[in-house]
Parts: structure tokens; C-alpha cells; sequence
């Protein structure tokens, strides 16, 4: 396919060089001059968004927040200039539920089909390939896109309609948000007590209280690797909308709230650009008492 990818940060980067090694024509375009490794492989770089719209047949982007898509499809030169009946915009930022549908009825009216489709796995899903894509959409456009997703995924699942697929990153969010907190309890009361953490971290790695999330981030508390990764000002983002969203349902959310105040906290002392697990340092802080 023709392809226009928007968004060559920390995850869009790699999502885009493996759909140029299969064999896909890519247009890019990146508020700052797309990667070089990209360019050699032959991705062409657009001027603007409504460029990419122009040469694509299906158009993702690959933003931070939810003003960010907006700009990119409906800004000056935005994808909406570039649109005509036929193409696919594929959202893969992580927004809100509410402007996802707002965005996909304007550019129905223009004739084009839109999936939202944020992703779950990090930078190193991001790299390996391995991201978990929740999508929201129709059938029909769903099945064309596919056998992209299958090149930067591999759990992937038409979770719904228009604004389905952001519901369940924002319900990932939380989980996530919520897992990283427990692990940073265990491994901090662990360290306090006088345990070595590193195997504590590995004693539970065999157990019930396993997951992904106290194998990798786990270990980068220990390690003190906060390079990102994803970053706490990005997490913050996503369970704002979470608890807003909750507000408008009428749902109560109460742990969802107390991680996000631990993200402030750390935020706060000038770790917003931390890997989201250097929340750990909130805990460490009122602890007295660092895990490593």
C-alpha cells in the first residue's frame, strides 16, 4: 500500500521502519526532520500532513495528546486538506473517547473512513514488533488496515466502534498505572524491610503476583533505568482522561486517582520525562528509603 505515517517520536519511529521492510511505500512527515534511517529506506518525506493525505491511501498518525491529532487533520495543512473519498485515517495516539468520534464524523463528511487504534507495549513493543492494538472502527476498513497492524502487532482486536479502541487503552492505562504502583509498594516495603529486592522481584516472578509490568519495570526500579520507555508526563495525560471520562459516566475510579497523584508528586521534583516506573521514587520518598 501507499501509506503516510505522522509522528516519528519514541514508538512512531519503529512503527513506521517496519512497514517500510515489508515493502510498503511510506510518506512521512514529523514536526521535526523524520529519522535518517527511515529516509534511506526509502520513506519519502512529505511537507505537511495534507501532502501525506494526498499520496497515502491509508494515513497514520502517531501523537501525543489529543490537541496534537487534532492539529495534525484539521490544522492548517492538515490531513482533511489532503482527504478524498476512499482513504483511511488510522489514529494510533492515545486520545480522548470523546473528541475520537468527534474527529471521525468530520472526515466521514469528507468522504474517508476512520479507525482509532491506540497501541499497548511500550517502546519495546514498538521495536520487536509486539504491540497490542486496540481498534475502533468499521469491519470494512478494519480488514483493509490489517495486514498493517500485523506488521507492527500482535494482539490485535476490533474492540468496537468509532471510540472503542481508545475506551480500552484509557481502561490499559489504568491498569497499567495501577500494576506499576503495587510493584513500586512491594519492592519498596521488600527494600525497607532489609530484603534484597533483585530477589524478592525474582522469588515473586514465579508466582501469582507475576506480570510483565513487575518483569520489566520492576527491574528498572531496581536497576534505576528511567530512560524512557513512556513517560510519566505521557501517563499523566492518559489517566487524566480516564478520570474525566469517569466523571462523565458517573464512575468512581478511586486507586486510578491516587497513581496519578504519586505521577504528580514525581513530576513535581522534575521527573516528568521519566519512564512512568519512576513513580517507585514517590513511594521512595515517603518511605525514606530508595529500593536499590
Amino acid at each position: 500500500m501507499n501509506v503516510g505515517f505522522i509522528g516519528l517520536g519514541i514508538m512512531g519511529r519503529p512503527m513506521a521502519g517496519h512497514l517500510i521492510d515489508a515493502g510498503h511505500t511510506l510518506f512521512v512527515h514529523n514536526r521535526s526532520k523524520p529519522a535518517q534511517d527511515l529516509l534511506d529506506k526509502g520513506a519519502v518525506d512529505a511537507g505537511s500532513p495534507a501532502e501525506v493525505a494526498r499520496k497515502a491511501d491509508v494515513i497514520i498518525t502517531m501523537v501525543p495528546d489529543t490537541p496534537d491529532v487534532e492539529k495534525v487533520l484539521f490544522g492548517k495543512d492538515g490531513v482533511a486538506e489532503g482527504l478524498s473519498a476512499g482513504k483511511i485515517v488510522v489514529d494510533m495516539s492515545s486520545i480522548s473517547p470523546v473528541a475520537t468520534k468527534e474527529f471521525a464524523a468530520k472526515v466521514a463528511a469528507l468522504g474517508a473512513d476512520y479507525l482509532d487504534a491506540p497501541v499497548s507495549g511500550g517502546e519495546v513493543g514498538a521495536k520487536a514488533a509486539s504491540l497490542t492494538i486496540m481498534v475502533g472502527g468499521s469491519d470494512a476498513a478494519f480488514e483493509t488496515v490489517k495486514p498493517l497492524f500485523e506488521k507492527m502487532g500482535k494482539n490485535i482486536t476490533l474492540v468496537g466502534g468509532v471510540g472503542a479502541g481508545q475506551t480500552a487503552k484509557v481502561a490499559n492505562q489504568i491498569i497499567v498505572a495501577l500494576t506499576i504502583e503495587a510493584v513500586a509498594e512491594g519492592l519498596v516495603f521488600a527494600a525497607k524491610a532489609g530484603a534484597d529486592p533483585a530477589k524478592v522481584r525474582q522469588a515473586l516472578m514465579g508466582g501469582l503476583a507475576t506480570s510483565r509490568i513487575l518483569e520489566v519495570h520492576g527491574e528498572r526500579m531496581i536497576k534505576r533505568t528511567f530512560d524512557p520507555g513512556f513517560r510519566i508526563e505521557l501517563h499523566q495525560k492518559d489517566l487524566n482522561l480516564a478520570l474525566s471520562s469517569a466523571r462523565a459516566l458517573g464512575v468512581s475510579l478511586p486507586n486510578t486517582a491516587t497513581a496519578q497523584e504519586l505521577f504528580n508528586a514525581v513530576s513535581a521534583h522534575g521527573g516528568a520525562k521519566l519512564d512512568h516506573s519512576a513513580l517507585v521514587k514517590a513511594l521512595e520518598l515517603m518511605a525514606g528509603h530508595d529500593v536499590a
